[in-house]
């Protein structure tokens, strides 16, 4: 790939965002956004994020999704397992979205877990209205759909497959096979199974190999079979 300004070749990066989303890695099984951050901007040009995750901390997601926002390279996210979640907020920075013919999409309203008395279930209340108008901005930006109707998909915890997140504007296309790939197909006609033509292949095959031969069935002549029919004439 060509840098228009500096007509230098760069290579497209590729980095995979797999796993939980979390502020801190207990046992660097999650995706945090210092680990993101290095890994982003280890590099420069464009770049492509590939996706599979069930989300996790919606304010981890937020700075993930600043980043990609700020990159100063086109960033490409290709969805090939699932984006719930917070995950699905992060995929929203992508200049593109694709997404693979058997991958999902998932959105819902933001959780939390409180305790104390009404004063702080309220205030938990108010944090996350003010959190889910946070991540409608987000999808607002992307799919151009209303403030109401996101909420309202929010609400009901929306899955959507590849198709339909497009149609809804989630997602920009659908991944496909490459043009430039050859696809072989070495099939001389209909493809059908036969249970019996195998075991008769497999039988074949174990014969030869332990080199056990076939009974062979003795021939008759014309003549004794002649014979034989007069003897029986003889009794009926």
């Amino acid at each position: 790939m060509t840098n228009q300004e500096t007509q230098e070749q760069t290579l497209e990066r590729t980095l995979f965002l797999n796993g939980t989303i979390a502020e801190e890695s207990w046992f660097d099984d999650d995706i945090t956004p210092k680990l993101f951050r290095d890994e982003l901007f280890a590099g420069n040009g464009d770049i492509t994020i590939w996706i599979n995750s069930p989300g996790g901390d919606c304010v981890a997601a937020a700075q993930i999704y600043n980043m990609m926002m700020e990159y100063p390279g086109n960033v490409t996210v290709k969805i090939d397992g699932i984006a719930a979640s917070a995950a699905s907020v992060i995929a929203m920075a992508g200049t593109r979205v694709l997404v693979s013919p058997v991958s999902m999409l998932m959105i819902h309203n933001p959780m939390t877990a409180a305790m104390g008395d009404t004063s702080e279930m309220q205030k938990a209340i108010a944090m996350l209205d003010e959190v889910k108008e946070s991540i409608i901005n987000a999808y607002e930006i992307k799919t151009g759909m209303s403030r109401a109707k996101l909420s309202h998909l929010m609400d009901a915890e929306t899955w959507m497959d590849a198709h339909t997140a497009i149609d809804m504007g989630f997602a920009d296309e659908i991944l496909a096979r490459p043009a430039e790939t050859p696809v072989e197909n070495n099939a001389t006609g209909p493809m059908l199974f036969s249970r019996a033509a195998v075991t008769n292949s497999l039988m074949d095959k174990l014969a030869a190999k332990c080199r056990i031969k076939k009974p062979e069935t003795p021939e008759r002549s014309v003549d004794s079979l002649m014979e034989r029919l007069d003897l029986i004439k003889q009794y009926i």
